[in-house]
């Protein structure tokens, strides 16, 4: 199996998805326990929760599933949020800090450089090059990174999770124009909550290509699991009731970012 999903469209929106990929080999699977057999910490169903919202949206969509190797991680190991519990390049943990492997099974240096190569880098060369194809068509990209989350995770964060988190890295990794309409978007969406720049602020994807002096833009949506699953909890089922209501703000969104695009209003600088 290709570690790497691309469908190539023709907008200047570009969705990232590192995180819903199920497949684990068998090699990798047996040496999981129980709680790394769940899986509970995939982002459930987010490929179907966007899919035809932006017709000619390119999709780069990670096959593997983050306990292989996350996607969304610095490939060098450097946390995120230092100081604050998360997981790591290949999870030793399940995000109720709990240990996923068999005793003694856990990878070490020399098979997580391995992982890297199979699965890490193969997602991250396919995401540059659709990056750099929309950047040759229209002077700017815009990478918006799909992600999802159990909304209550105490290991993780304290209390509820908004159902929309925005994460730009405090305002750095796109236009100010990008941050604001998005936002704008989920406050103005009736019976939802929004964060900006909260307990996630983007993760390594958003962080590292965003760019916008270089035309690069880039924003992370994570958005609570309760908005539009049946139940945050094994079979974690997707909820067509809930998603119906969800998926024209997501619509929203993404041809609002869009029309940004191709206004030409992020190809000013800040303050023209």
């Amino acid at each position: 199996m290709k570690a790497v999903e691309v469908t190539e469209g023709a907008s200047p929106v570009i969705l990232g998805m590192p995180h819903t990929g199920l497949h684990i080999p068998p090699t990798i699977m047996k040496r999981l326990n129980l709680r790394g057999h769940m899986m509970s910490d995939t982002d459930w169903h987010v490929e179907q929760l966007y899919a035809g919202l932006l017709t000619d949206a390119t999709r780069v969509r990670a096959t593997f599933h983050r306990y292989c190797i996350d996607a969304n991680r610095d490939p060098e190991g450097a946390s995120l949020y230092p100081g604050q519990n998360t997981t790591g390049l290949v999870p030793e943990t399940d995000f109720d800090g709990q240990p996923i492997w068999n005793g003694g099974e856990k990878p070490g240096p020399v098979e997580t450089r391995e992982r890297i190569f199979l699965y890490h880098k193969p997602y991250h060369e396919a995401l540059a090059s659709q990056i750099a194809r929309i950047k040759a068509i229209y002077g700017v990209a815009i990478l918006f990174d799909c992600h999802s989350i159990r909304s209550e995770i105490p290991f993780l964060f304290e209390g509820k999770l908004a159902d929309f988190n925005i994460g730009t890295n405090d305002g750095t990794t796109c236009h100010p124009e990008m941050e604001k309409a998005v936002a704008e978007i989920c406050r103005n969406a009736d019976g939802y909550t929004t964060t900006l720049n909260g307990r996630f602020k983007g993760g390594w994807t958003t962080r590292h290509y965003g760019r916008p002096e270089t035309g690069v833009h880039t924003i992370q949506l994570e958005i609570a699991q309760s908005a539009y699953l049946e139940s945050e909890d094994t079979p974690f089922h997707y909820s067509e009731l809930k998603a119906a209501n969800l998926r024209p703000h997501l619509s929203d969104i993404l041809h609002r970012l869009e029309q940004l695009a191709l206004d030409g209003v992020l190809d000013r600088a800040v303050g023209s």
